[in-house]
């Protein structure tokens, strides 16, 4: 039997008074945000007086896309950062650049250095003196920060599935590599559920990973009936406000096949040791089952900001990061088994992880084709899943894949699958 990797207490800087030193990669989207919306209520809590133990936060580079480049400008100069990266093109730079004067100027405040193109944000994650870097970058694009973070010795509180999905291993050896504890801190509310439920026993003492499922918009439909539904209705989460590429994962369960994986890689737990329960509450965010029948879960409110700050601040906890359940109200959680008919994402991810490799950059890549062909009217919901499957079967893969043949995986996926598309 595998044992799992179970999260430690033990960080360099743990207590020191010293603040963690934090790059933060995709600063304008929901997780950035959040986590920025964490860093200034961190800091009204380090006051001297306090005997808080959780570690002040001190941020010195953010990155983006080009999409909002105005709050960029502002996140960067209200949080004083020495550089600012942007993935967009030189003239975005520019933009960016008048738009950091006329904040610093406004607010006294200095004027960051400012990268841009396609190496911004994987430069970023190497900065020099960061104790933490948060990737929050949607996509596999975060596969290059994440092992840049790595590759200079910098912890990385992960919110970038696609990084372990797309490149498992090349990731958790650099993580290896690193030597630190915890090189890898997950900020997904699955995995950092999981990750608490785990301090609770020993790696020998683990038998399985439950993670938990809201259910999406589709939550008990058959399969028969959600090869109607449209992209407006795939967008319909009841829980979570999250992207289209997100939502509509979190519809199709393929977010949750990715998770599962993600989990695996994480906690070095083999794949068939891993089950979904649909919980359409949200509340309890996973759970951890032990070999004398004990299940510990995590329970708090859906709002993110609880796992972010945990990623920040790991092994301590940051107090007031989000709401507590109110126990003295009644509630009613309940659990159902995932139908896999209906939903096949996960046992797909299962068969693809199995096989290891670039197998898994193949399901990523193929499904965001997928996806995108989806809403444009190309696909029908149904066939998102089945398109992934096709391409994932028709892969020949390697096995012990370097990076470049994980991004040459994941370009002839894509084309692969855009030709599937294309015939119809």
């Amino acid at each position: 039997m595998t044992s799992p990797r179970t999260m430690t207490p033990d960080l360099d800087r743990a207590t020191s008074a010293a603040p963690r030193r934090l790059v933060i990669l995709g600063s304008t989207g929901s997780i950035g945000t959040q986590a920025l919306d964490v860093v200034e209520r961190a800091a009204d809590l380090a006051r001297p007086e306090s005997d808080a133990q959780h570690p002040p936060f001190e941020v010195l580079a953010l990155a983006a896309g080009a999409g909002n480049l105005e709050l960029l400008a502002r996140q960067a100069v209200r949080f004083r950062v020495a550089a600012v990266g942007t993935s967009g093109t030189a003239d975005d730079a520019a933009r960016l650049g008048e738009l950091l004067a006329d904040a610093a100027r406004a607010a006294s405040s200095p004027v960051p250095e400012v990268l841009h193109g396609e190496r911004a944000a994987t430069e970023l994650a190497a900065w020099d003196g960061a104790d933490l870097v948060l990737n929050g970058i949607t996509g596999s694009i975060g596969l290059a920060p994440t092992l840049a973070a790595l590759g200079a010795g910098h912890r990385v509180a992960l919110a970038n599935k696609e990084s372990l999905i797309a490149g498992g291993p090349l990731v958790t050896a650099a993580a290896a590599g690193t030597g630190l504890t915890n090189a890898l801190i997950p900020v997904d509310s699955e995995h950092s559920a999981i990750a608490q439920a785990l301090r609770s026993g020993t790696a020998a003492e683990v038998e399985r990973l439950v993670l938990t499922a809201s259910g999406g918009p589709f939550r008990g439909m058959s399969r028969a009936q959600l090869a109607h539904v449209t992209p407006e209705q795939a967008l319909r989460h009841p829980t979570w406000d999250m992207g289209a590429m997100v939502t509509t994962n979190s519809a199709t369960m393929v977010n949750k096949a990715l998770e599962v994986l993600e989990a695996s890689l994480l906690f070095d737990v083999p794949l068939d040791r891993i089950d979904v329960t649909v919980h359409p509450q949200s509340v309890v965010h996973s759970m951890v089952q032990f070999v004398d029948g004990s299940t510990l879960a995590q329970a708090s409110p859906p709002d993110m900001r609880l796992p972010i700050a945990l990623g920040l601040a790991w092994p301590h906890r940051v107090p007031g990061a989000a709401a507590a359940c109110d126990w003295t109200r009644a509630a009613e959680w309940t659990f159902e088994p995932l139908d896999a008919e209906a939903f096949p994402a996960v046992e797909l991810m299962k068969h693809a992880g199995a096989l290891g490799g670039t197998w898994p950059a193949v399901f990523n890549a193929a499904n965001e084709q997928a996806v995108h062909a989806f809403h444009r009217g190309a696909l029908g919901f149904l066939q998102i899943v089945e398109l992934v499957a096709s391409v994932v079967d028709e892969h020949t893969g390697v096995r012990e894949p370097s990076l470049e043949d994980v991004l040459e995986a994941e370009r002839w996926a894509r084309a692969r699958a855009d030709e599937r598309i294309v015939r119809g």
